[in-house]
């Protein structure tokens, strides 16, 4: 099933704790090469022969936030097009040919890219490769499967937003934080975009942003170099590149002032939405802001699930995460209430802990707790031939630095306490946030 990838969600959320800090280091060595095209198609392939096993992703750096703000939903509309045949593919025989051949195949969508990704037998490379380069350039984008498959969204959005609880925190957090600024919107876009929009700007957005040069092309596991080379440039190496893509986005504003919205909706629990302003991927602040969230809530002895589920008994659960975006984000903090409770009790112990962050530097031993757990996920991550792969594409596309797969966590593992405090007093404060109670209806 196709679906939408909201956001590169920290690596500090769901960790698994199963290394110990002073072997892991030595255990992200990811060994790889990287050229270009000279469409500008950007490869990057990696190898790892211990299984017959090999991943292609493909990252178009295309996402919601490249819609016309009158046109939103299309970057997810086109993950949905992107299966409806091409040349020399039927519509859906993308999923055949890969599952036939044993493997798997999705798509996700979030705010700045879109990805393409399949995972099957090594001996089946080039069938992937071939499907990929014939989608690339020569995708069925017709009337017949635009109108299918924007109806398909609509129930997708029906059925995972509107008609869900809490289903529009997100669509509204976003709305509210970036009003006017990129990020004003989620990549399932709204309903009444979906109904207007036309074949002619369909065509346009795949021919704007669906090209070589404007695409990372990883693949990773049981792969010999110079092979893989000839296969990509029989595939890739012809076809031609397209527009250079205008990224010139307006900037982030923080410290507009606190938003505070009450939404009523079709819930029994009420429950907190926070979001707090926070740069894009690449600055230095995101380190310190990812292991907060990590000190905020993750685990039992963390500060606000100790503090609002167990001691004071306010909230039935809490969690904290970084939403970190290419131009910018929000740090997030929501709590689900017990019912009975107040949101205003609630949200009286977030600022609190909240202040307390900003003006006292965190444990040692919380430092050390959060930083053993991020960098035994990274490292998870890296174990895998599709962590690998997302990886080295996320870490070229934003940073155009793919050995970061190898250093990147030293970022983290180099954060002091006063660098969360700093860090924290610059974002986390009530100039920069929004505020989101949701309530159920029958309290209106």
């Amino acid at each position: 099933m196709l679906f939408v990838l909201y956001s590169r969600i920290s690596i500090f959320i769901l960790i698994m704790m199963f290394f110990k800090q002073s072997t892991l280091i030595s255990q992200v060595n990811v060994d790889f090469v990287e050229y270009d095209l000279e469409n500008g198609l950007h490869v990057i392939l990696t190898k790892d022969n211990s299984n017959p096993i090999v991943s292609i992703d493909i990252w178009y750096h295309v996402g919601s936030k490249d819609e016309d703000t009158n046109r939103t939903g299309f970057a997810h509309l086109f993950e949905h097009m992107m299966f409806q045949g091409s040349d020399n593919v039927g519509k859906a025989e993308h999923f055949s040919y890969v599952q036939k051949a044993g493997g798997t195949v999705n798509g996700t969508t979030n705010q700045d890219r879109t990805n393409y990704f399949e995972s099957l037998p090594s001996n089946q490379l080039e069938l992937a490769l071939w499907l990929e380069s014939d989608r690339m350039s020569t995708l069925n984008v017709t009337q017949e499967n635009f109108d299918n498959q924007r109806e398909v969204v609509k129930e997708e959005k029906r059925q995972r937003y509107d008609n869900v609880p809490y289903g529009t925190r997100f669509y509204n957090l976003f709305k509210l934080a970036f009003k006017n600024q990129p990020y004003g919107w989620i990549p399932i876009g709204s309903m009444e975009h979906l109904n207007d929009a036309d074949l002619s700007y369909a065509q346009n957005f795949y021919n704007r942003f669906y090209n070589p040069n404007n695409a990372v092309l990883v693949i990773s596991g049981d792969i010999e170099y110079d092979k893989t080379k000839v296969l990509v440039n029989k595939y890739f190496g012809g076809l031609a590149n397209g527009p250079e893509v205008n990224r010139n986005y307006s900037s982030v504003i923080f410290n507009q002032g606190e938003i505070r919205d009450t939404v009523y909706d079709n819930i029994q629990i009420p429950a907190l939405y926070i979001g707090y302003k926070i740069p894009g991927v690449t600055s230095k602040d995101i380190y310190p802001l990812a292991l907060l969230s990590s000190v905020l809530s993750s685990g039992r002895s963390s500060r606000l699930y100790g503090e609002l589920v167990y001691k004071k008994k306010l909230a039935k659960s809490v969690n904290a995460f970084i939403w970190d975006l290419e131009l910018g984000g929000l740090f997030i903090i929501t709590a689900t209430a017990l019912k009975g409770t107040d949101l205003n009790d609630i949200e009286k112990v977030i600022n609190e802990e909240i202040e307390k962050i900003n003006n006292e530097n965190i444990t040692a031993k919380e430092l050390e707790k959060v930083k053993n757990s991020s960098e035994s996920e990274f490292t998870n991550r890296a174990l895998t031939d599709l962590g690998k792969a997302d990886m080295l594409a996320n870490y070229w596309t934003f940073y155009k630095n793919t050995s970061l797969i190898n250093s990147d966590i030293n970022n983290y593992l180099n954060v002091k306490e006063e660098d969360i405090k700093n860090t924290a007093s610059k974002f986390l404060n009530n100039n920069n946030r929004v505020v989101l109670y949701y309530l159920p209806k029958n309290n209106k």
